[in-house]
């Protein structure tokens, strides 16, 4: 059985990001259900939890939306969470150090695994040049990919009335196409140096939607992935070991 939908789950850590409330794309619905069927010692929120870019064109806000906002607000409680802001809810970035319903917001953060590994965590924006120096032409390029996702959505909604499983059209196009493939390693690669730049032995993103875990050389990269397409999100078990987890299969991806 699925690892996402097995009740209820423990880890020592989660890190989930990109799940784009506020946008009709989102699938805030499947992202809550595994945070109310998960417990954690440490939960990080890594970016573009609200997409205050799309509520600027369209205001949408669903009940469920509202729903995951409030369970986080109630997980906070009884679990350490610190929520990176990422280009798209950039707007708290200036409330960095502050705390916030026992949600802590920081521009930049770090975390050590059970074996003491350092990683530093941020959302991943800074490596994409094309946000950081034309954000008119990023939000060009998000809109396109919100178009895709609108015909993924659709498509995978007759797909399942006819009994198929869900397929991925944003996924096939980024496996496909080459500039696509060459920018995911550009970014990867730019991500490592980060890393490295700052002592650590990996790195935890977000923002491009492509889950992964791998290693370069002696730098682990890891990509929580979103809730838009892939529905992924990266743990580190109770033991101290990394994997990413998908809810719409069996896969998972780890490294040892």
């Amino acid at each position: 059985m699925n690892e996402l939908n097995d009740k209820i789950k423990c880890y020592r850590s989660v890190f989930i990001s990109d799940i784009h409330l506020g946008t009709w794309v989102s699938q805030a619905e499947k992202a809550l259900d595994f945070l109310k069927n998960t417990e954690c010692e440490y939960l990080f929120v890594v970016g573009d939890l609200i997409d205050i870019w799309e509520l600027k064109k369209e205001f949408y806000w669903p009940q469920e939306h509202n729903n995951l906002i409030r369970h986080l607000l109630k997980k906070a409680r009884t679990t350490k969470i610190t929520f990176i802001p990422g280009n798209h809810d950039e707007f708290f970035r200036q409330f960095n150090g502050y705390k916030f319903g026992g949600i802590t917001i920081r521009n930049h953060s770090s975390h050590k695994l059970l074996d003491g590994k350092k990683f530093i965590i941020v959302h991943g924006d800074e490596f994409e040049a094309v946000v950081r120096f034309n954000k008119w032409f990023a939000m060009a390029g998000d809109a396109a990919y919100t178009v895709i996702l609108r015909i993924n959505k659709i498509y995978n909604i007759l797909r399942k009335n006819f009994g198929y499983k869900y397929w991925s059209l944003s996924g096939f196009i980024k496996q496909k196409l080459k500039d696509a493939v060459d920018y995911i390693s550009d970014y990867e690669k730019l991500a490592v140096v980060k890393a490295r730049l700052s002592n650590a032995d990996g790195i935890i993103c977000g923002h491009i939607h492509k889950p992964n875990l791998k290693r370069y050389d002696k730098i682990i990269y890891c990509n929580t992935g979103d809730w838009v397409d892939s529905c992924s999100v990266l743990v580190e078990t109770n033991e101290g070991k990394l994997k990413i987890l998908f809810d719409s299969s069996e896969e998972t991806i780890e490294i040892s």
